[in-house]
């Protein structure tokens, strides 16, 4: 086995093709806007990779999709934080299907049949809601709904094909229940508008992405009993913390296989034992997951192991571009830019400020609370 050998094999396997496509590009290029990651990533069907075969989706399991992703992160960091987000939006509707009626599953098999992309307009847990608290309201109109809000910022802006979204309802005998809905990107009243001002991830296509009066049948539309909204709340969350830390260790990962392309050095190696054990820790609550334990029992977990992951990057980090040296930094625009990228991990809801007294509560046998 060699570094990185598995999530290599996983990308292959997974999505033929798509890892020499991309590297005919230099990152520089993959990682403007309007690069051409998210298009490569189309083509070669990753938008079924986590939808379940039977649905006419590659079938990808937590792991598999983990692995994919580390591969994508260490090739095109945006690219793999903007898959993350649609890989995201698809296991929520996964988790959905399992308790609603079937049309989720009609609507995932047209999404891996016509290489659908997915925005994520959910909370995503950020600070005072969970990632159903709605983002958007939608008022009962004839047969459909009006929906009005934003996302910002919400990846995939300009690639996007739907747009799924946390909904407030609002009924016509009043009162309010969380639903999700689907949008379609082309509908009347959706735009999108400059928000991502950073280089930095700038493939990610992170705009702002407004809904003004836009009505939707009410068939894409679904209301959530709170039994049910929890459910798929853990399962997204539990998801998001995984993949998303997998891709930034994928870009940590890059800046490390330069090193070990010079030779074995050991700080290089105990910067990589810092990474690889990382990546373990969220792989267990992977399996897991696939075992069938519950989602809301492994969150707290996966929110513990994503913490570790950004302090176990931002150290090896240091190290690694260290080892590097000066000239490295200067002669190759991709240190300084991974270097750059491995700190926004920590830019990603929920932020550990706002975690760890619900973690520590949750320790001592109290719910966990995303706040």
């Amino acid at each position: 086995m060699t570094f990185l050998s598995e999530a290599d094999h996983a990308l292959d396997t997974l999505l033929p093709g798509l890892s020499d496509r991309l590297r005919d590009y230099p990152m520089t290029t993959l990682e403007r806007p309007g690069g051409p990651g998210v298009k490569l990533f189309r083509e070669a069907g990753g938008c079924g990779l986590v939808i379940p075969a039977a649905l006419g989706g590659v079938g990808a399991d937590i792991r598999s999709a983990m692995r994919v992703q580390r591969a994508l992160g260490a090739i095109s960091p945006s690219l793999a934080i903007a898959t993350t987000m649609h890989h995201f939006s698809v296991a929520t509707l996964v988790a959905m299907s399992e308790t609603a009626d079937s049309r989720e599953g009609f609507l995932l098999t047209a999404i891996a049949e016509q290489r659908q992309l997915l925005a994520s307009g959910f909370a995503e847990g950020r600070a005072g809601q969970g990632v159903l608290a709605p983002t958007m309201r939608a008022r009962r109109l004839g047969d459909g709904y009006v929906l009005s809000g934003s996302k910002k910022p919400c990846s995939l802006a300009h690639s996007m094909d739907l747009l799924t979204a946390s909904v407030c309802l609002t009924g016509d005998e009043g009162g309010d229940q969380v639903g999700v809905a689907i949008v379609p990107a082309g509908a009347p009243g959706v735009s999108v508008e400059p928000f991502w001002n950073s280089d930095v991830l700038a493939g990610a296509e992170s705009d702002a992405v407004l809904l003004d009066d836009v009505f939707i049948e009410a068939e894409l539309v679904v209301a959530l009993p709170g039994g049910a909204a929890d459910r798929i709340q853990a399962t997204g969350l539990v998801w998001f913390q995984l993949l998303m830390s997998a891709g930034y260790l994928g870009a940590a990962s890059a800046l490390a296989r330069r090193l070990l392309d010079r030779g074995p050095r050991d700080r290089g190696v105990e910067a990589i034992i810092d990474l690889e054990a990382a990546y373990a820790g969220l792989e267990s609550i992977g399996i897991r997951l696939m075992q069938g334990e519950p989602a809301n029992e492994l969150l707290t977990k996966a929110l513990m192991c994503r913490y570790a992951s950004q302090d176990a990057i931002n150290r090896s980090v240091s190290g690694i571009v260290e080892q590097l040296g000066g000239m490295a930094f200067i002669r190759d625009p991709s240190v300084g830019y991974l270097s750059a990228v491995t700190r926004a991990l920590g830019f990603h809801p929920p932020s550990r400020a706002a975690t760890l007294s619900s973690i520590g509560a949750a320790l001592t046998g109290k719910e966990l609370e995303i706040s």
